[in-house]
C-alpha cells in the first residue's frame, strides 16, 4: 500500500471515530449548545463611568494619568517677563491683559480663568495642585537686541541671564516663570518649521541659576499661517477647509502669541 492510500485511511477512520463520539453525546443529552437568553437573576457587570471626583483631571475608570515626578508648580506663580526687540506698548498690554486674566475669577464664562482651573487639576506626589494664582512679577525690556536677532536654544539663556544680572528680577527658583518674548524681526532656530515656542530650564553655566523659562516669538511677519492659527492659514489650505478666524484683537500675530503662551505655561507649571 502506498503513503498516499495510508493516509487517507488514517483521514476515514478519524472522520468515522469523530461522528461516532457526536453521536454518543446526543444520545446522552452531553451536547451543549450557546445559551442566548437573558436572565434577569444574572447582574450585569457595573457601567464604566466617570468618577465623581472633582480633584483630577480626567478622573475616571478609564482614564490613568500618571505622574512622572516632574516639578509641578503649586505655589503662586510669579511670571517674569522679558520683551526683547522693539515692542509695541499696546501690544505689550494685550499679553499682560491676557496673563492678568488667568486669575480673575470674576469674568464672565467662558473664561481664561475657566480655563486655568482645569490646568489646575494637576497635582504632584504630595497631592498638591498646580496654583491658580499667577501674576506678572516685573518686566524687562532689551531693546538692544543684546544677543542679536537670531537666537538660539543656548543664546536665549544669555538674554534670561542678561535680565537677571541686571537686577530688574530677583531669582525666584520657588515660584517663578521667566517668560522670553521675541519681537516678529527676530528669528530663532527651527522657528516656524518645529517650534512656536518651547519651555525649559536654564543652566547654571549660562545663567548663574537653575529657572524655569519659557519662550515664544511673534510670527506676524514671519510664519503667521504655521504658528497664529486658525487667524492665518496654510495656503494649502485655501478652499479646502475652514476659513481663517479674526484677532480677536485686530493683530495676528500677537493674538497667535496669546494661544502659544498659554501651551507653554500649561506644560512649564505641569
Amino acid at each position: 500500500m502506498s503513503q498516499a492510500q495510508n493516509l487517507f485511511l488514517l483521514l476515514t477512520l478519524f472522520l468515522l471515530f469523530a461522528l461516532l463520539s457526536l453521536a454518543t453525546s446526543e444520545q446522552n443529552g452531553d451536547f451543549q449548545t450557546l445559551n442566548t437568553k437573558f436572565n434577569p437573576k444574572i447582574p450585569l457587570p457595573p457601567l464604566r463611568t466617570l468618577s465623581s471626583s472633582k480633584r483630577f483631571e480626567g478622573s475616571s475608570d478609564l482614564v490613568k494619568l500618571k505622574y512622572h515626578m516632574g516639578p509641578v508648580l503649586s505655589s503662586p506663580i510669579n511670571i517674569y517677563l522679558i520683551w526683547y526687540g522693539n515692542w509695541a506698548r499696546p501690544h505689550k498690554q494685550l499679553i499682560k491683559d491676557f496673563l492678568l486674566s488667568i486669575s480673575d475669577t470674576t469674568a464672565p464664562h467662558p473664561s481664561v480663568s475657566d480655563w486655568w482651573t482645569t490646568v489646575s487639576l494637576y497635582t504632584d506626589q504630595t497631592g498638591a495642585n498646580i496654583s491658580r494664582t499667577v501674576s506678572i512679577a516685573g518686566e524687562y525690556s532689551d531693546l538692544r537686541y543684546s544677543n542679536g536677532k537670531h537666537l538660539t536654544r543656548l543664546s536665549i539663556q544669555d538674554v534670561i541671564a542678561t535680565a537677571v544680572r541686571s537686577k530688574p528680577f530677583p531669582v525666584d527658583h520657588r515660584k517663578g516663570i521667566y517668560l522670553v518674548l521675541t519681537s516678529d524681526d527676530v528669528t530663532m532656530d527651527e522657528y516656524c518649521r518645529a517650534v512656536c515656542g518651547f519651555h525649559y530650564f536654564t543652566f547654571p553655566s549660562k545663567v548663574g541659576y537653575t529657572l524655569p523659562y519659557a519662550w515664544v516669538g511673534n510670527s506676524g511677519t514671519q510664519c503667521p499661517e504655521v504658528c497664529a492659527y486658525p487667524f492665518a492659514v496654510p495656503g494649502y489650505m485655501a478652499g479646502g477647509g475652514p476659513g481663517k478666524l479674526s484677532p480677536p484683537n485686530g493683530n495676528v500675530g500677537v493674538d497667535g502669541m496669546v494661544s502659544v503662551i498659554a501651551h507653554e505655561l500649561a506644560e512649564l507649571s505641569s
